[in-house]
C-alpha cells in the first residue's frame, strides 16, 4: 500500500543495459579496427589541441595553430603515446601538460588489453551462417520435395523459402535444427492496447511434410540449405495477409523469425543464429530463388549460381524450356 500511495519512490521502467561483449560480437573485425583507430585519432587530436592551448609560448594562438606541420607532428606523437609506443614530454611546472601526458600514458597501457579482449571475443563469437538477403515466396508446387510438389500441383497456395549456408572452411557443423515462428501485435479486446503475440509455424521436414522443425545431420561447407515454410494460402502480392490459418489483416509489426541451432565438431560447442524478416520492410519477394548447380568436381565456391544467390528466377533456363507443374 505504501508503494501505491507514493509512486515517486518506484524505480523507473524500463531498465536497460548494453552488453559490450555482445555488441562487439555483432561487429566485423574491420569495423572494430576502424572504430578503434578513429577513436584513438580523435583523442589524439583533442590532446594535441589542448597541449597547444596550454603550452608556455610567447607566440599568439593564431601563430600556434597556423603551423599545421607542427600540429600534425604533435598529433602523431600523441597517437603513438596513446598506443603505448611513445611518451609525451610535458613542460616543467605545467599541470595541464602533466595531466594530458598522464591521460595519453594510461590510454596507451589500456589499448593493448582492450584490443586483446576484442580479439578473444571475436574468436569465440561463432556466427557461421550467411543468410540470403530476402525470403522468397513462390507457389507451393515449386518446393524441392517431389511428394509435396505433386500434392500441391493444382493448388494456388504459396510457400516461403529461407536460405543460408555455412561460410567457414574449417568448421564442421552437425545436428542442425531450424524452427520458425511469427511475431505480431494486435489490439487487446480489453483496453485496446497493443499486445505481442508469437505463433510457431510449421516447416517442411526431410520428407516434405509439415513439422515443428527441420533437421540436418551435417552441414557441408558452403552448401546452401533451405527452410521451407508453407503459407497455406495464395500470395498474389505483398505484404501477404494470411499464413497457416492466421489472418494478419488486423495485425501490426509482423515479423517472421527463423532460428538455427547446431553443434560444432572439434570445439564441441553449440552455435545458434537467427534471422528476422519484416513483412513491411521489403524482406520478402515474390518469385523462386536462383538455384545453385552442385558440381562435385569443383570447389563449392566455384559452383554455378553463387553470383545470383540473392536473385530470383525471371525466366526458364534455355535448356529446360517452360517450367510446368508436376503432373501437368
Amino acid at each position: 500500500m505504501g508503494l501505491l500511495s507514493q509512486p515517486g519512490r518506484r524505480r523507473a521502467h524500463p531498465r536497460f543495459r548494453t552488453s559490450v561483449r555482445w555488441w562487439i560480437a555483432g561487429r566485423t573485425v574491420h569495423a572494430l579496427l576502424l572504430m578503434t583507430l578513429g577513436a584513438l585519432a580523435g583523442l589524439s587530436l583533442v590532446i594535441a589541441t589542448a597541449w597547444t592551448l596550454t603550452e608556455h609560448s610567447p607566440r599568439s594562438m593564431a601563430e600556434r595553430f597556423s603551423n599545421e606541420e607542427r600540429l600534425f607532428d604533435l598529433s602523431l606523437t600523441v597517437l603513438r603515446a596513446c598506443v603505448g609506443t611513445d611518451n609525451l614530454e610535458p613542460e616543467p611546472d605545467s599541470t595541464a601538460h602533466q595531466l594530458l601526458a598522464t591521460l595519453a600514458s594510461v590510454t596507451g597501457s589500456l589499448v593493448p588489453a582492450v584490443l586483446l579482449g576484442i580479439v578473444l571475443i571475436k574468436m569465440f563469437a561463432l556466427r557461421p551462417f550467411v543468410w540470403r538477403q530476402r525470403a522468397s515466396i513462390s507457389q507451393a508446387w515449386t518446393a524441392d520435395f517431389p511428394g509435396y510438389s505433386r500434392l500441391h500441383a493444382s493448388s494456388e497456395d504459396a510457400i516461403i523459402a529461407v536460405r543460408f549456408y555455412n561460410r567457414f572452411d574449417n568448421l564442421s557443423v552437425v545436428d542442425l535444427r531450424a524452427r520458425a515462428h511469427l511475431r505480431y501485435l494486435e489490439r487487446s479486446p480489453h483496453d485496446g492496447s497493443l499486445v505481442i503475440y508469437k505463433q510457431w509455424l510449421k516447416v517442411l521436414d526431410a520428407k516434405g511434410e509439415p513439422a515443428d522443425e527441420r533437421s540436418w545431420l551435417a552441414v557441408e561447407r558452403g552448401a546452401p540449405f533451405t527452410v521451407w515454410i508453407p503459407v497455406e494460402a495464395p500470395v498474389a502480392e505483398l505484404p501477404f495477409r494470411r499464413i497457416q490459418g492466421k489472418d494478419l489483416s488486423g495485425s501490426y509489426g509482423v515479423k517472421l523469425l527463423v532460428r538455427l541451432t547446431a553443434r560444432t565438431v572439434g570445439l564441441g560447442t553449440e552455435v545458434a543464429d537467427e534471422r528476422w524478416f519484416d513483412l513491411e520492410a521489403g524482406d520478402f519477394e515474390l518469385g523462386r530463388f536462383v538455384p545453385l548447380q552442385p558440381d562435385l568436381d569443383k570447389d563449392v565456391w566455384r559452383w554455378e549460381g553463387w553470383t545470383d544467390f540473392d536473385g530470383l528466377i525471371h525466366r526458364p533456363p534455355p535448356d529446360e524450356g517452360q517450367v510446368t507443374r508436376p503432373g501437368a
